[in-house]
């Protein structure tokens, strides 16, 4: 089928915190649907079935709960009820956002999903209802060719979005396609927890995801295409992922997945938005992962000087480290129970230079959750102590093959090259309860190769 992304430069109000009227927010936010209308027309004209704009696109970012209030559109989080914004306007007040996308959807005969701020009044009898009589929440909608709201959900994985309620239990929204069958939906940071992304996959067999996302990349391991392709890579299935587009903030990153092949953007220099198009096979099957390269054991040479062990601060974790130095070896670095091993040929040798880290424990900046991590990185110097820097340019050519013996069956594969670019991995999978991936030949100077592993039931 053909899917549509789109990364959008938001047009942000110049003072979120502050009180306007519904009009004044109707107003500012009409700025960004006449740019998304666009971009629809350009999709369709393309032969897009659906299309997939970023979180906060439509309203922008860092209100207050009162502040966003006039930009927030009602809405039933209710499947019983079958309506047509743009054909049944006049069956809710304050509904002129989803209207609009409606309409879109319809005019153009595309899927469309969007992300928009909404509100429901709840009564004081209601024990979680909040003080102002309402929740408010971050919410994606989807709407079908036709213009018919099929799906929405509400955000559960907050990223200090003091405007918004998280919803008191998970919503699984799915919707159906005639082309593509069942798409499921989550937003940003969600893509990092169980509940409900992991769950929604699984508990479905879903092959096909929207996500609308803003997210700010942090190198070397969660910069937004990289994690999205592991995603896509870990479940064998399609992402369409939509990011907003902010340089100064860092944030930028969108595409459309398959777990074979990516189409990407990702621009931190120049303005304006992105429209992704492109044609990508209907997952049915699983695709195999090769196992056929065994992982050959580190040999204990007991007479060889072992390269130093060292400790650097890397996403805010403390990493222990081994330098990756020389042509070629084998390495070996733990940290609590996860060991991880290294096979190495580098092609030229350049003064770069490279580290082996291992990271198993409690991730506690910016959000708490458990991680277990094997990473080959490029450090931001000649130092140790630029080990875990922010680096997006590299000439090394290696030859590697990485393995650990990770507790969790939810492993991330993450391939970054020079410029922010991907690869995929030769090799990956399972293997005597080690998971491991192996590349030769990277296609231009590695960043990072990783396995990320999410322990979730120790957050």
């Amino acid at each position: 089928y053909v899917a549509a992304v789109y990364e959008h430069e938001s047009i942000l109000s110049p003072n979120p915190g502050a009180l306007v009227d519904r009009q004044s927010a109707l107003e500012l936010m009409g700025r960004n649907l006449d740019i998304y209308e666009q971009q629809v027309v350009a999709a369709a004209r393309q032969g897009a079935q659906i299309i997939v704009f970023p979180e906060d696109g439509i309203h922008g970012f860092n209100f207050t709960r009162r502040s966003i209030y006039p930009y927030l559109d009602f809405i039933l989080h209710s499947r019983s009820v079958k309506w047509n914004p743009c054909r049944e306007p006049y069956l809710f007040n304050d509904t002129e956002i989803l209207q609009r996308l409606s309409c879109m959807a319809l005019k153009n005969k595309i899927f469309l999903v969007a992300n928009l701020g909404t509100k429901q009044p709840c009564e004081h009898t209601d024990p979680h209802c909040p003080s102002d009589g309402r929740y408010q929440f971050n919410t994606n909608v989807a709407f079908s060719d036709d213009g018919m709201l099929v799906a929405t959900y509400r955000k559960h994985n907050l990223y200090f979005e003091y405007a918004f309620d998280t919803p008191l239990d998970p919503d699984y929204q799915l919707f159906d396609t005639p082309f593509a069958g069942k798409f499921g939906m989550f937003t940003c940071f969600d893509i990092l927890f169980f509940e409900p992304a992991v769950k929604l996959i699984t508990k479905y067999n879903l092959k096909q995801v929207v996500y609308p996302t803003a997210w700010m990349n942090q190198l070397p391991l969660l910069s937004a295409v990289e994690f999205q392709q592991a995603f896509s890579t870990a479940f064998n299935i399609n992402i369409l992922a939509a990011n907003i587009h902010h340089p100064t903030l860092g944030m930028t990153g969108s595409g459309i997945y398959t777990p074979v092949k990516s189409f990407i953007y990702h621009d931190m220099e120049s303005y304006g938005g992105k429209l992704i198009v492109a044609d990508i096979p209907v997952i049915t099957t699983d695709y195999k992962t090769s196992l056929e390269r065994t992982c050959s054991r580190v040999s204990e040479k007991g007479s060889e000087q072992l390269p130093p062990i060292f400790y650097a601060e890397m996403m805010y974790d403390n990493f222990t480290f081994v330098p990756v130095w020389g042509e070629r070896g084998e390495l070996r670095v733990c940290a609590n129970t996860l060991c991880c091993y290294l096979n190495f040929h580098r092609l030229v040798l350049t003064d770069e230079l490279y580290a082996l880290g291992v990271f198993d424990g409690l991730h506690t900046v910016h959000g708490t959750y458990y991680v277990q991590a094997c990473a080959l990185v490029k450090c931001g110097g000649l130092n140790f102590s630029t080990c875990g820097q922010e680096v997006t340019d590299a000439t090394a050519l290696i030859d590697f093959q990485l393995w650990g013996n990770m507790s969790t069956p939810y492993i991330f594969p993450l391939l970054l090259t020079s410029g922010i670019t991907l690869d995929f991995a030769d090799h990956m999978g399972w293997k005597n309860n080690y998971y491991f991936i192996s590349k030769n030949r990277t296609s231009s100077g590695l960043l990072t190769a990783a396995l990320y592993g999410r322990w979730y039931e120790k957050d």
